[in-house]
């Protein structure tokens, strides 16, 4: 065998699983992942290195025929190693390594499912920082929760069509524009609204987040839920809180391990993650990468890994992170995501879409009310549909934004596989992605945001991002259909 003829490729995961549960994360890939494909995997072995747990074996893909040698070490970040022939194509090692991190992903939702987490915001005086929240609402946002929003806006057209027809008496005729103005002045306040929805506001006087993952058998995590009602959860999360950052004093395993037994708890250090993460640093990174102002950011301490940007321009930005983003992304990872959102404020896509939606409204209703006649509710799946189909571009041009200040497109397309595992696993299986084209969701289907940032060689070559995000959607869609 000539050593030059074989690559090797080496790549760490960084995962919330503490480690305790390792060795459930190897039997986890082999029972769900390996086995269940014994056709294409073979040499099947299981052994300790370096006093690590290790998982070993080779994918055989008779396309070719191609072998592929791959070792995966438990640890945090877990390792793996791929050692493959130079003409093993990039798609097979592609596919194995996004196959690897989505049964990953999976075995991570399996042990939230059994996990308390508590997160803390102080300031440097020790002081828990916290503001009112809106979480539901935001779950809704970042969840696609569609309906709600159609729901509200149209509890508020009716609410302002009574105020000004019925009280005010204005002539009809006046209330679509009348309307879109009231739109516009709530769009110049979004960032003082979505603001009031977090939880925890990042300052420099309080940059870090520091967030506790303790886990729990099914038993146990089940014991507690049904003896500890979420009023003592607080305390206990409070009780911590005066142990540590009100006396200026770390989180560590030991004092918190205290805590818990001080209410009958039994919590063991090996099953928890203590994670600080400078917030403050991280967008004040990303906003000097843009050479934009430093957007207000805030923290909202909800289940979703996600983050969204908002205001007029970079003056009045504001970027709003969900704790579950921190918990699931490395910081290079969160950069990246934070790096897209940053985009979307230097190049003032909330305006370009409030025009482009307002532009539409408008002209239904003064100009094309025939259509709507006519057509009825097909002309508005059209017009939504086109609409939401021209943000799309807004989306992968961030996606090119971020690749470019970050350098490396590979980041944000882990971070995308992270936050999107589950939809992909649907895309992937269903083989269709028309419906995620032509859904109202500006996003495009994340599969295709994974592949194009992974197909990006090099950089540089990228001139227009904006005109090259058209180009790519359009193929996307148009594959799609093929």
């Amino acid at each position: 065998m000539d050593p030059s003829s074989y690559k090797t490729l080496r790549f760490l995961i960084e995962t919330e699983i503490p480690h305790s549960r390792l060795n459930d994360l190897l039997n986890f890939i082999q029972y769900r992942y390996v086995i269940p494909l014994h056709s294409r995997f073979i040499n099947t072995r299981r052994a300790l290195l370096d006093g690590k747990e290790t998982l070993t074996f080779t994918l055989f893909e008779s396309e070719g025929p191609w072998y592929v040698d791959v070792e995966i070490i438990a640890g945090n970040p877990v390792e793996i190693k791929m050692t493959f022939e130079t003409a093993t194509p990039l798609w097979l090692i592609s596919r194995l390594r996004e196959s690897l991190l989505l049964t990953i992903q999976r075995f991570e939702d399996e042990i939230r499912k059994t996990t308390f987490y508590f997160v803390w915001v102080p300031d440097r005086n020790g002081i828990s920082m916290r503001a009112s929240g809106r979480r539901e609402l935001l779950k809704c946002i970042f969840t696609g929760n569609m309906l709600l929003f159609f729901i509200i806006f149209l509890a508020l057209s009716y609410g302002v069509f009574f105020v000004l027809i019925e009280i005010l008496r204005m002539p009809v005729m006046y209330f679509p524009l009348t309307l879109v103005i009231v739109q516009l002045i709530m769009m110049m306040f979004s960032h003082k609204i979505v603001e009031q929805m977090g939880d925890y506001p990042i300052t420099e006087q309080s940059p870090h987040v520091h967030i506790l993952q303790c886990n729990f058998s099914r038993l146990e995590f089940n014991n507690v839920l049904k003896n500890y009602p979420k009023k003592t959860l607080l305390e206990i999360k409070k009780r911590i809180y005066d142990r540590t950052f009100r006396i200026n004093k770390p989180l560590v395993g030991d004092v918190i391990k205290d805590v818990f037994y001080e209410y009958g708890i039994e919590a063991n250090p090996e099953n928890m993650i203590i994670k600080s993460i400078n917030v403050y640093r991280i967008v004040k990174e990303a906003a000097e990468r843009f050479r934009i102002r430093l957007p207000k950011i805030t923290l909202s301490n909800i289940g979703v890994p996600n983050a969204a940007a908002t205001g007029l321009s970079p003056r009045f930005g504001l970027i709003l992170i969900t704790s579950d983003l921190l918990i699931q992304l490395d910081e290079e990872e969160i950069l990246s995501v934070i790096c897209h959102e940053l985009s979307h404020i230097k190049r003032r896509d909330p305006v370009a879409l409030f025009i482009l939606s307002s532009t539409e409204y408008l002209f239904r209703i003064y100009f094309f009310w025939h259509l709507i006649y006519f057509f009825g509710i097909f002309y508005l799946f059209l017009a939504l549909g086109l609409i939401y189909f021209i943000a799309k571009f807004f989306e992968s041009r961030a996606d090119l934004d971020s690749a470019i200040a970050i350098g490396k497109p590979q980041i944000l397309a882990d971070a995308l596989r992270k936050i999107g595992h589950k939809r992909i696993q649907v895309e992937r299986i269903l083989n269709n992605r028309v419906v995620g084209w032509l859904g109202w969701n500006p996003h495009p289907p994340i599969s295709f945001r994974v592949e194009r940032l992974e197909r990006i060689r090099n950089l540089n070559e990228i001139r227009h991002p904006f005109l090259r995000s058209i180009k790519d959607c359009v193929n996307g869609l148009l594959e799609s259909l093929l």
